[in-house]
């Protein structure tokens, strides 16, 4: 998952990265509200932590920018302000949630899956290829029926791979929902990561559940199909 955050206090930023990186998830920073609104109109991202105050451009101008644009990206809102009448008007412009300073990182990360249960509608909770498993209320994958052990780039590669199965995904998407904004597009990290996920997706035949389409992308299936 990726999460975009705009909060200008460094030391909020850091707790916050420390914890939401421990679920795996990628978290991308932004300091100010222009840059912040930036990446949010050009990124894509699961989720936005949004504070109030911030320089250049406060939260509650890139709120409305965002909702104007009809982006339906979930919002949570970072504020000092515990007022009935700010929260009031903060949903009205479109937050989906608000969390009041100081607040404890568990409640966030309790809000931020709740959120993310909410609009999906998620059918299946669990994805399953061939011997690959995902457990979504575990966040583990299984291959051959026992844990299969990934780096957290690995993880969330395979995860957007594996909610796209039997699609090709051309790496375009995969550098703009697993990898950061900053990341180089002729970097050959995409093929690293696919490499090493290949082998450890291998099957009994010597054959493995991600194929490559050269010049369009990858795809997680039983099967390669020539004519998709």
């Amino acid at each position: 998952m990726k999460i975009l955050l705009i909060e200008d206090d460094i030391l909020i930023v850091s707790i916050l990265k420390k914890s939401l990186n421990a679920k795996l998830w990628l978290i991308e920073v932004a300091g100010d509200g222009e840059t912040g609104l930036k990446l949010a109109l050009q990124g894509a991202y699961d989720l936005i932590i949004l504070d109030l105050s911030l320089p250049k451009k406060s939260g509650q101008d890139v709120i409305k920018e965002i909702r104007k644009r009809n982006l339906k990206t979930p919002i949570i809102i970072l504020s000092v302000k515990s007022e009935i009448k700010d929260k009031k008007k903060l949903f009205s412009l479109g937050a989906d949630d608000y969390l009041t300073k100081p607040f404890i990182c568990e409640e966030l990360i309790m809000r931020i899956e709740a959120l993310l249960r909410r609009p999906q509608k998620i059918k299946e909770k669990n994805f399953k290829v061939g011997p690959l498993f995902f457990q979504s209320k575990k966040n583990i994958f299984y291959y051959n029926k026992k844990e299969l052990y990934l780096t957290k780039k690995e993880h969330n590669l395979l995860l957007f791979l594996l909610k796209r199965k039997d699609e090709i995904v051309s790496k375009g998407e995969l550098l703009e929902h697993v990898w950061s904004y900053r990341t180089n597009p002729n970097s050959n990290s995409i093929e690293t990561h696919i490499a090493i996920l290949r082998k450890k997706l291998q099957q009994k035949d010597g054959t493995s559940l991600i194929h490559t389409f050269p010049g369009r992308g990858y795809k997680l299936g039983l099967k390669k199909i020539s004519n998709v």
